[in-house]
């Protein structure tokens, strides 16, 4: 058939000028083009800009020919879905005591019940079905149910712990499958505060379309994006946060599942996308799913209590309390299912309102909603039994899964799927070949997965310079007071000992500033949890650009440092000496950072992160060989010695300052410096020398050297390791750490209910 579709070009989006009933009129008659074609072909002929809107808009007029334009079959069905979890009962020894003296007979705890724990069922047997074009929501009061229900269905649930069935086309989705071809939008809006709006649907682009994708045609669906959610006149914001101004909320929420929908998926699961906006802008943002299940794509949503403009928009419900199903039909059903349960609803009346009321009055009845959950049963069971004849109720999908999604595909919905399906027909076509075989697990190679963080990483943190200029001024006010208070240090006895302490303090502190790297993750935690889950990137990929993001600030650091206390301290080594000098204090600040990023994948909030950082670094310090040699380390603890960060960098200083065995430390009667004759007169001790010679047999005046940098290194028990090899074990400590922190976020991130 041929078709042609007139756009305006006109700010409020392609989609803006037209009626919610003439796309009803149009989905019913069969011919609604899938969301795929609609905006790519949008965007092909999107040429002017439309700035302030001064200009007259410009039609354009869009040919389809031979593609039929009906939305393609597909149906989730769940049934039985069960779900319950442990929960530890609250008892004091009092309780328990005087239980055991009112009844000598033990009482036999119920199934999956002991004296110390009860199974509190979150999900009882719920039912149903959604399906393409349309939008189901899940209804009823905090704690009904609703996100565990969603979540169920998105597989965010451990397996094992759900009973029942979830199947698509009446066959099972594997998890790798379900990841690909649907999205789920979290509750909290989870985005990068200094990005623009069209920076972050960018960057989602970048992640979730295929690379054989050109930049244009990329740039295109984010464009026809922008125009759908209503975002044009916001796209060059940035999204903002507590200290940054940025776009309003509605909007925020639109981004965030922007940047879900960007590749067309097929599914589309969201907790709660109206908490906490305004009537009007929770209704534009359901506005754009209905246009977004319309496109083709099924869509399931959880919602508190929509407003009766919202209700218009709905196609399917369910009403939960307390985990089970007290109502599952259309809204046009409401007043005749409560009328014929003896609670009709009075005229004028918010349905979704009185339905709400009602079901929380018989919660706080002695029976509770048994009544209305068995009336249910029977409503549904008569329900199904009138439309037994009635075919477009009662129709299955004529594909399969896999011919379905693969029809999908080649129609210009799923994205990401695209290359998969163009590259090898024979998968697609083949009998064998498994659903979750069409289409990729990721969109991209490693290596742009890669490009795309560290670009989204660096533009983020480029637009908060604040964060950096506080790192530098601490970095830098640390070596001026240290440069400052070591100043020039002479070669005497007093001058080692105060050589040893500024090296212990100068590597500890390179340790205790990277602290700061702590939050940076722990805030982009439910971020990286998110884009995972549906297999955005790969985690190694995410790990191996946060360390490369943090590589150029810890190299100007570290010069930075280094280049401040150097000369100004007098360390020894001229300029190769300051090169190894520079070097391990850069490899100080990545072992650091490392042991600091795997602790944030570890520890999710930030005050106990610092509070576990501060101590561990003390201890690395305590046992790093300055306060006690390494000798004299009590054998059960010499374990902790060779795991401390500090040993390793503070062994390599103190060889690059003292491995000149020509170089003296201590000449003749500067060996009573650090004793109690350290004040008698110099005569005095030239004739204590000539004593010691004469005992010794060897004579010793006030030039000779007594101690050699040599034995300055034996003495502090420096000896089992060179200064290249404590230079390559601090750089592999933050190689190991890194790797934890791979293993951090690969165990960490599951995002499922246990």
């Amino acid at each position: 058939m041929s078709a042609r579709i007139v756009a305006e070009d006109v700010p409020d989006s392609y989609f803006d000028f037209m009626e919610m009933d003439d796309f009803t009129r149009r989905r019913d008659a069969g011919d609604m083009p899938t969301l795929g074609q609609l905006l790519k072909h949008v965007g092909d002929v999107r040429k002017e800009a439309i700035g302030d809107g001064s200009e007259t808009p410009v039609h354009h007029t869009l040919d389809i020919n031979g593609m039929e334009v009906r939305s393609l079959p597909f149906v989730l069905s769940f049934n039985n879905l069960t779900y319950s979890v442990k929960i530890r009962n609250k008892m004091s020894f009092t309780d328990l005591f005087s239980r055991r003296r009112a009844s000598p007979v033990a009482e036999t705890p119920a199934l999956g019940e002991t004296a110390f724990s009860r199974s509190k069922i979150l999900l009882n047997e719920i039912s149903g079905e959604a399906r393409d074009g349309e939008i189901m929501a899940f209804l009823g009061a905090s704690g009904s149910g609703k996100s565990t229900l969603i979540d169920a269905l998105a597989n965010r649930i451990a397996k094992g712990k759900l009973k029942g069935t979830v199947k698509l086309n009446g066959e099972s989705v594997e998890s790798r499958l379900l990841k690909v071809i649907s999205a789920y939008v979290m509750q909290d809006d989870l985005l990068f505060p200094m990005l623009t709006v069209e920076e972050t649907l960018t960057f989602a682009a970048e992640f979730r379309l295929p690379r054989s994708l050109s930049k244009s045609k990329k740039n295109a669906r984010v464009q026809a994006l922008i125009d759908q959610l209503g975002l044009r006149n916001a796209a060059k914001t940035v999204i903002g946060d507590e200290g940054h101004r940025g776009v309003s909320g509605g909007e925020r929420r639109r981004v965030s599942i922007g940047i879900d929908i960007i590749h067309d998926p097929i599914v589309l699961f969201l907790d709660e996308p109206t908490s906490g906006l305004d009537s009007t802008s929770a209704f534009m943002v359901v506005k754009v799913l209905q246009r977004i299940a319309q496109s083709g794509s099924i869509v399931i949503m959880s919602i508190h209590q929509p407003s009766y403009r919202i209700l218009g928009l709905l196609d399917r419900m369910i009403f939960l309390s307390r985990g089970q199903t007290v109502y599952s039909g259309s809204p046009s059903q409401l007043p005749s299912y409560f009328a014929e349960f003896g609670h009709p609803i009075p005229e004028g009346d918010n349905r979704t309102e009185f339905a709400l009321d009602l079901i929380r009055e018989l919660e706080g009845s002695p029976g509770g909603t048994k009544s209305l959950v068995e009336f249910n049963k029977s409503w549904q069971s008569m329900t199904k039994l009138h439309n037994n004849n009635d075919i477009s109720q009662n129709a299955t999908p004529s594909l399969s899964l896999k011919e379905a999604i693969s029809a999908s595909i080649s129609r210009g919905k799923l994205v990401s799927g695209a290359t998969a399906a163009t590259n090898s027909n024979a998968i697609a076509t083949s009998p064998s070949s498994s659903s979750s075989s069409i289409v990729p697990t990721y969109a991209n190679p490693f290596w742009i997965e890669l490009l795309t963080l560290s670009k989204r990483s660096i533009t983020n943190s480029r637009r908060m310079p604040e964060l950096f200029g506080i790192r530098l001024g601490a970095v830098m006010v640390t070596g001026f007071i240290l440069a400052t208070m070591f100043w020039q240090l002479d070669n005497s006895p007093k001058g080692v000992q105060e050589r040893l302490g500024f090296f212990a303090f100068a590597m500890s502190t390179t340790f205790y500033t990277t602290a700061d790297a702590l939050p940076v993750f722990i805030q982009e935690r439910f971020i990286f949890m998110r884009e995972t889950s549906h297999n955005a990137y790969r985690r190694w990929s995410y790990v191996i650009s946060h360390a490369i993001v943090a590589l150029p600030a810890l190299l100007f650091l570290s010069l930075a440092f280094a280049c401040i206390t150097f000369w100004a301290v007098g360390l020894d080594g001229g300029f190769s000496g300051f090169l190894f000098y520079f070097v391990i204090i850069l490899a100080s600040f990545w072992a650091g950072n490392s042991f600091v990023s795997f602790l944030s994948g570890v520890v999710p909030h930030v005050m106990l992160g610092y509070t576990i950082v501060v101590a561990i670094l003390a201890y690395f310090l305590l046992f790093s060989g300055f306060f006690i040699n390494r000798d004299r380390i009590p054998g059960y603890w010499i374990w902790f010695h060779y795991m401390s960060l500090v040993k390793y960098p503070y062994e390599a200083v103190l060889q690059n300052e003292f491995s000149d065995a020509a170089k003296c430390f201590v000449r003749g009667v500067q060996i009573f410096d650090n004793s109690p004759l350290a004040s008698v007169s110099d005569a005095l001790k030239l004739k204590l020398l000539d004593s010691m010679s004469d005992t010794l047999g060897m004579k010793i005046t006030a030039s000779t050297c007594l101690t050699t940098g040599t034995d300055l290194l034996k003495q502090n028990a420096v000896t089992d390791l060179s200064k290249w090899n404590c230079l390559w074990v601090t750089v592999a400590w933050g190689f190991f750490f890194r790797i934890l922190f791979y293993l951090s976020l690969l165990l960490g991130s599951k995002n499922k209910r246990s």
